[in-house]
């Protein structure tokens, strides 16, 4: 394990699928916001951009996604292997959350718990959600696939969600706000933004403190 002080990044590999890392960033204030997210190589280093002032310390925790991209979007979306996008889900629920819990200190209510995504990692994110609305209370989403669309039938909680995508990327503007109209008719607190761009541009970094913000501050 390679370890660092507050305001740095915590790296572990955990024995699930012959070694997979996850990567943590911690604020240098106790955490007041946790966030889990997969594409944790990208996503965890962005933590270090959401210490702003006014804005609530946030731990980000990021499970490493597999090389190969097929096997990627096999955990990401229950749509297309469910036994091991359940493995995956396992994995993140009752190895990697209890993990941050004792060997941060940190409680994990649902009312500061986020999941987040982005793409394929988007449909995980929104996946994670309304399979586990008493673990995460918001999800962040950024420009989702389509592998895992609405359900026809939605929890009876439904946590507040926040989706972005690109105004250059029609396709995954399309998921998202089916997406939005989805969860709106369910009854949830929802909110889809449109920003100039393409699949994978800096929207996607520019906008998680936006997202925090509006999930935990407003």
């Amino acid at each position: 394990m390679r370890v660092s002080s507050a305001g740095g990044f915590i790296t572990e590999t955990f024995a699930y699928d012959g070694g997979r890392g996850v990567t943590v960033f911690v604020p240098q204030e106790a955490p007041e916001v946790v966030v889990f997210c997969g594409d944790g190589q990208l996503i965890a280093p962005w933590g270090s951009s959401l210490e702003a002032p006014g804005a609530p310390p946030t731990m980000v925790v990021g499970v490493h996604r597999p090389e190969d991209e097929m096997l990627r979007l096999q955990e990401y979306s229950p749509g297309f292997e469910a036994d091991r996008f359940g493995a995956h889900e396992t994995f993140l629920i009752e190895e990697v959350r209890p993990w941050v819990e004792t060997r941060f200190g940190v409680a994990l209510p649902a009312s500061r718990t986020a999941t987040l995504g982005v793409s394929a990692g988007g449909e995980l994110s929104l996946a994670l959600g309304l399979r586990h609305p008493d673990i995460f209370g918001a999800v962040f989403c950024a420009s989702p696939g389509a592998g895992y669309r609405p359900p026809a039938v939605f929890p009876s909680t439904v946590p507040r969600t926040y989706l972005v995508a690109g105004t250059q990327e029609p396709f995954f503007l399309a998921n998202a706000a089916r997406w939005a109209n989805a969860l709106r008719d369910a009854g949830a607190d929802v909110i889809l933004k449109k920003r100039a761009g393409s699949h994978g541009d800096a929207f996607w970094k520019e906008e998680v403190p936006r997202m925090i913000s509006w999930a935990f501050t407003h």
